[in-house]
Formats: C-alpha cells, sequence, structure tokens
C-alpha cells in the first residue's frame, strides 16, 4: 500500500511513499529502542557536532528543499526558502544547546548530604508533526530530541511526508548512526501513534497539530503517565491602538496573516482595530492584499494554494458566514488559477464583535477587521477563546503595547511585529494551545529527565 503525495496547486501526484500501520510502528521503536543505550552514552560533543553537520548540508541544499516544500504544501518558493532556513536554525542552535545539559551541586540545608543534580535524555521519543510547516516542525522536535540523547520515531502529515524523510536522510549523512530516527508514513495516524503511546518503550510523545487531536492524544498519553508536549491550535488576535504607525501595522499585518498563506497556527486571526485609524488603517492594509498574486509556487506567485479542498471549502463558507452576519468585503486579490485548492486573499471589513469567524481558527487568508475603542472591551473580546498561543499589538505608545500585552492570554506577543518564532526563544501557548515549550532552553528541557543523588558526605 502507498499514499499519494498530491501537489495542491495542479492536483499532480509528485510521488508515492509508504502507508505503514501498527506492525510497522512496533518495528520503528523496536530499532529506536536498540539505538538508544549507545546514542544517549554519545557524548554530547559529538551529537552536536551531527546536528551542525545537519545544519550546513540543509543550508546546501536549501533550494532543493524549499521546492519539495512547494511541491508539496503549495507554499509560495520565497516562504519556502524562508522555511528551510528558520528550519535549519532549530539544529544549529540544538547543536549549541547539546553541550550545555545542564545540573547542579549543593549541599542540603540540614547538613551531611550533597545534592547532585543531573538531566538525562528521556528515552524513546515520539514526534508528530503537521502539514503546514513540514520542515521547521520536524526540526523544532529532532534538534533537541537528538541533543539530548533521545532517539525517536518519526510520524510527519500524510499530506507532506517528502520534506521529513529529505532532512532525516540529511542528519544520516551528517553522522547520525542508524535507528536514531525512523520516518513512518502512514494514512492511518491514529493506529500508528496509538501504537506509539501504548509501547512502555515509548517515553515521550511531542505533538503539533490540531486542539481536537492534541485532546485524544492525551487522553492515550495519560493511560501510562506519558511525557507530552503539545502545540496545539490558535486564535491569535492583531491589535491596533489609536497612536500605531498604521504603516508598520500594516507591514507587519501582511506578514502576520499571510505567512504560508495563513496556514499558521499563529496567523493572525481576528484584527481590532482602533475606531480612530479604523478606515485609513483597512484602506492601506486592502491595497497591498490586492497586490497579492495567487498561483503555483513555479509561476512566482506570493500566495500558493490551500493544503486540501476541504479546506477551501472550510474558508469560503467561513467568509460567507460572516458576510451574512453584516460584514462586507472591502478589498480581495484576483482569483488564482481554476485548477488547485486556491482562495484569494480577502480583507472583511464592518466585521461585528459577535461574529463566528473571530471564535475559529480560520487556517486561510481571510482578514476578519472589528472595530473597538475601549481598552477594557478590547481585552475582554480578546481573551474570549479557549485558545492562547499568539498574539499581536502595534502601538506608539511602548507601555500600552507591553501594558495590553501582558494583558493578554497568549504564550508568545509579538510587539510592534508581525513575527514572533524564533528557535532561541520558547515557543508554545496557554489554555488549549498547548502544554510545553519548543525552542530556547525549553526545548532541550522537554527531551530530558531530572535524577539527584543525595550524597552522604559523612559529615
Amino acid at each position: 500500500m502507498s499514499i499519494p503525495v498530491i501537489d495542491p496547486a495542479t492536483l499532480e501526484t509528485v510521488a508515492t511513499v509508504a502507508d505503514h500501520g501498527p506492525g510497522e510502528a512496533r518495528q520503528a521503536v523496536d530499532t529506536a529502542a536498540a539505538a538508544f543505550r549507545d546514542w544517549s552514552r554519545t557524548a554530547p560533543r559529538r551529537r552536536s557536532e551531527v546536528l551542525h553537520k545537519a545544519f550546513e548540508l540543509m543550508l546546501r541544499d536549501r533550494d532543493e528543499l524549499a521546492l519539495l516544500i512547494s511541491r508539496e504544501n503549495g507554499k509560495s518558493l520565497a516562504d519556502a526558502t524562508g522555511e528551510v532556513t528558520y528550519a535549519a536554525e532549530f539544529l544549529r542552535w540544538f547543536a549549541e544547546e547539546a553541550v550545555r545539559p545542564g545540573g547542579e551541586y549543593g549541599s542540603a540545608p540540614a547538613g551531611g548530604a550533597r545534592t547532585l543534580v543531573s538531566h538525562r535524555p528521556v528515552g524513546v521519543a515520539a514526534l508528530i508533526t503537521p502539514w503546514n510547516f513540514p520542515a521547521a516542525m520536524v526540526t523544532r522536535k529532532i534538534g533537541p530530541a537528538i541533543a539530548a540523547g533521545c532517539t525517536a520515531v518519526l510520524k510527519p502529515a500524510a499530506e507532506t511526508p517528502l520534506t521529513a524523510i529529505a532532512i532525516v536522510e540529511l542528519l544520516v549523512e551528517a553522522g547520525l548512526p542508524d535507528g536514531v530516527v525512523t520516518v513512518v508514513t502512514t494514512s492511518d495516524p491514529a493506529s500508528v501513534v496509538g501504537t506509539w503511546l501504548d509501547d512502555p518503550r515509548v517515553r515521550k510523545i511531542s505533538f503539533t497539530g490540531s486542539t481536537p487531536i492534541g485532546r485524544i492524544l492525551l487522553r492515550q498519553a495519560a493511560e501510562r503517565v506519558v511525557n507530552s508536549s503539545m502545540e496545539l491550535g490558535g486564535n491569535a488576535p492583531f491589535v491596533v491602538t489609536a497612536d500605531a504607525d498604521v504603516e508598520a501595522a500594516v507591514a507587519g499585518a501582511m506578514i502576520a496573516k499571510f505567512r504560508n498563506g495563513g496556514q499558521a497556527c499563529t496567523a493572525a486571526n481576528r484584527f481590532y482595530v482602533h475606531d480612530a485609524v479604523y478606515d485609513t488603517f483597512v484602506a492601506r492594509f486592502g491595497a497591498e492584499v490586492e497586490k497579492l498574486t495567487v498561483g503555483a509556487a513555479a509561476d512566482g506567485a506570493a500566495i500558493g494554494p490551500l493544503i486540501n479542498e476541504k479546506a477551501l471549502v472550510r474558508v469560503r463558507a467561513a467568509v460567507e458566514e460572516t458576510i451574512a452576519e453584516g460584514a462586507r468585503i472591502s478589498h480581495r486579490a484576483a482569483d488564482g488559477p481554476q485548477t488547485g485548492w486556491f482562495y484569494p486573499p480577502t480583507v472583511l471589513a464592518d466585521v461585528p464583535a459577535t461574529a463566528a469567524i473571530l471564535q475559529e481558527e480560520i487556517f486561510g487568508p481571510v482578514a476578519p477587521i472589528a472595530r473597538w475603542t475601549d481598552e477594557e472591551e478590547l481585552l475582554t473580546l480578546v481573551n474570549d477563546t479557549e485558545y492562547g498561543l499568539a498574539a499581536y499589538v502595534f502601538a506608539g505608545d511602548l507601555r500600552q503595547a507591553v501594558r495590553i500585552g501582558e494583558a493578554i492570554d497568549a504564550g508568545m506577543v509579538g510587539i510592534n511585529r508581525g513575527l514572533v518564532s524564533d528557535p532561541s526563544a520558547p515557543f508554545g501557548g496557554v489554555k488549549q494551545s498547548g502544554l510545553g515549550r519548543e525552542g530556547a532552553r525549553e526545548g532541550l528541557r522537554e527531551f530530558q529527565e531530572t535524577q539527584y543523588l543525595s550524597v552522604d558526605w559523612g559529615l
């Protein structure tokens, strides 16, 4: 059995990959468990060298990887190239963290004992990655797992498995021993991941995907109390205050909204613009949106297709429902090709504060914009969601920007910038947007267990 990988821009089959099931999932754990003993005892410096070399190889093959991402994911070549660079940085960051596993030495307050604290690899890790960033989501998990001394079984999304396979091949070329990372491709993720969570040798799960699936996995993980990291859905607000630099806000909005065509958990999902600058912002933002070209990456378009037909139907329905609730299409880019799952970037103005689209993760190139005047009412609206991943605040007064940012229930807030992701920063959310953090020192800790030795000092 095999899985066809479809180019969402042309609907052509790019390649096919094996369709694995529970049997192959167990074999992958066998391989990872066998490799763990040696890899966990490999010197941190050696693990670091492998990651550094893989970083260099990703940059060497950046153009080829970008083309591969564009073909299986549909995003523009510029977007895909930026993703490869960003993804490679996780390997470099965790190469540098690998040699700093951490530890402490202390004296018991009561005397007579010394405390030795160490951080050890958690064990075999199950890594589940989404289709929207097929390179970055892989390296953001593989990097710290390898750095910590873990082995891993990796299930990429069925829509975009080719990039994950290519990255693991580069890691092997960089010197990663056989069995440290095994890729399992499948059209039945529930059976594969369920097999892993039932296996006592799997001690860690790291998942990026939707909140509903995250809830299911957490329930399964609870049966064996598996160490879990969850990066789930988002509903990011984009706030523009009365004294904001409108040009800067528009530039930030174009990045925050249309990166990967809006198919990002950190994408600006709902815009709250102060009444004093509302019309100006909508006009200038809309003018930029109308300039966006829609089409295949091979044609140099800025905005590619949605990932599949289901996503296209969902985005269309959300726009139609919002118009029925009183909003209007103020600006829209030209339509894309008839073949492929394209939807033109669209600005919805005069969106009611009660509109359903403001409570749902759009995952598409649609920007609904509502007005606000009172800061307390704004914060009530902004925080009235089960999600809390990312947020954006543009304001002229930095004190107001920070005040609003700190009052938002979100794990990450961009202040006067439309991008919050960075390998050196702790990526993650609050509420039902997830558990744990990726990137930074916290990302390494997610793949470590803390142990301490209480030593009788004989005093």
